[in-house]
């Protein structure tokens, strides 16, 4: 319901927002199927012309699989992408596809979007990602999913973790390769609450000593 009411948010409803994302812009898209399966993916921004369309590329074919066939005139799909230079600020749209161009590259054409929000990186607002990372519990690591991300903490998704034992107030490191694949992003938070799902556990955690730079780095790599 929190993001809802973040893409609905009446005090900056100016599709004019598209403005601050640039040609070739990392973004992540939201794709669900008939059936309510809905998987994100990364891609990029093409541009847009003013109240006719917004040009964005295909993910890779390797990553779409069979969500590439529910692609097409109607689909609807949110996209979210990062401001450079705006000290963490994103951008958030709900969309349909128009249509699909196969030349000069896979291109998706959709409708200009009624609302787009421009949502400011800050302890009050968490933005939703899909963040690979492990987290390190008890001297074990874990592969995990950061599924949204604030200044102050975010939320971890450990798949068949039902048997990991965590208590609130733990303190984990939380480690990110960087894209380039030099060096990583590693960071200390203390659990606050658990969730067990039915595919594993769910947890939110408090940055521990990090800085606001950090917490931009992560939704940049996160993008690229």
């Amino acid at each position: 319901m929190a993001e809802q009411a973040i893409l609905t948010d009446p005090t900056k409803p100016s599709a004019r927002n598209l403005a601050f994302l640039k040609a070739g812009a990392p973004i992540t898209i939201d794709i669900s199927t008939p059936a309510g399966q809905k998987r994100k993916f990364n891609t990029y921004f093409i541009g847009y012309l003013p109240k006719k369309y917004v040009l964005i590329e295909f993910p890779e074919a390797s990553k779409l699989g069979n969500f590439s066939q529910y692609i097409g005139q109607g689909t609807v799909i949110t996209v979210r992408g990062l401001i450079e230079g705006r000290d963490g600020a994103a951008v958030a749209f709900i969309s349909s596809v128009k249509q699909t161009l196969q030349i000069p590259s896979r291109i998706m054409v959709l409708d200009i979007p009624n609302t787009v929000t421009l949502q400011q990186l800050r302890s009050s607002v968490r933005i939703d990602t899909q963040i690979q990372a492990k987290v390190k519990i008890d001297d074990v690591y874990w592969q995990t999913t950061m599924s949204n991300l604030s200044v102050d903490g975010g939320q971890l998704d450990i798949i068949n973790g039902e048997k990991l034992v965590l208590a609130e107030n733990k303190v984990i490191e939380i480690v990110m390769e960087r894209s380039a694949g030099e060096s990583y992003i590693k960071f200390n938070a203390t659990v606050c609450n658990i969730k067990q799902q039915v595919d594993g556990i769910s947890f939110g955690v408090k940055f521990n000593k990090v800085g606001k730079e950090q917490v931009i780095e992560l939704l940049y790599q996160a993008l690229i």
